[in-house]
């Protein structure tokens, strides 16, 4: 009974700490919605980071199976997909030509994904990525709550944004799928 309360008080006391940890605050440097979606965004892009950060040649082009997306292209297609939406948010168009070049294959991914994006080192992902994150942080730094509540096209901009969001969790969650399934 002394061994059960003694593992209950420590896990009560991991709960209320780890509770006091985890929250989305606003940094000062961002209107207040903007800066929360920037809280948001970055932990994400932290829990990425945190699953593939480590990985060798081999477990960063690995393919599950014949359809499957590699982790590095999978980390390429985030930084394409967030690079899209701020070419659409902040300046209101598609990719032109040579943006086009540069992202269509991450973005689009499948067989051309699987050919082109192999053979490079996960930090080669991450960097593109980080390089894209810091380029959203700066331009979201010009705009305020008002700017992301309208509409662009059919969406807002914080639906944009949020839908950003909402495409890296999701892949989150494949890439935890992935490591988990890698060769030894």
């Amino acid at each position: 009974m002394k061994r059960t309360l003694s593992i209950l008080a420590v896990l009560l006391l991991i709960c209320f700490q780890s509770q006091a940890q985890y929250e989305i605050k606003s940094s000062k440097k961002y209107s207040h919605d903007i800066g929360n979606m920037v809280s948001m965004l970055d932990d994400l892009k932290g829990r990425v980071e945190r699953i593939v950060k480590d990985l060798n040649q081999e477990q960063t082009d690995f393919l599950i199976d014949k359809d499957a997306n590699s982790i590095g292209a999978i980390i390429y297609h985030l930084a394409a997909t967030e690079a899209y939406y701020q070419v659409y948010t902040f300046e209101k168009r598609q990719f032109n030509k040579e943006e086009e070049s540069k992202w269509s294959v991450a973005l689009g991914l499948g067989d051309k994904g699987r050919e082109e994006l192999q053979g490079k080192p996960i930090q080669y992902y991450l960097d593109i990525y980080n390089e894209v994150r810091e380029k959203t942080k700066e331009l979201l730094k010009t705009k305020d709550d008002k700017w992301f509540s309208k509409k662009n096209g059919a969406m807002t901009n914080h639906w944009a944004w949020f839908h950003v969001m909402e495409h890296q969790a999701n892949h989150m969650g494949q890439l935890a799928f992935l490591t988990k399934r890698l060769p030894k």
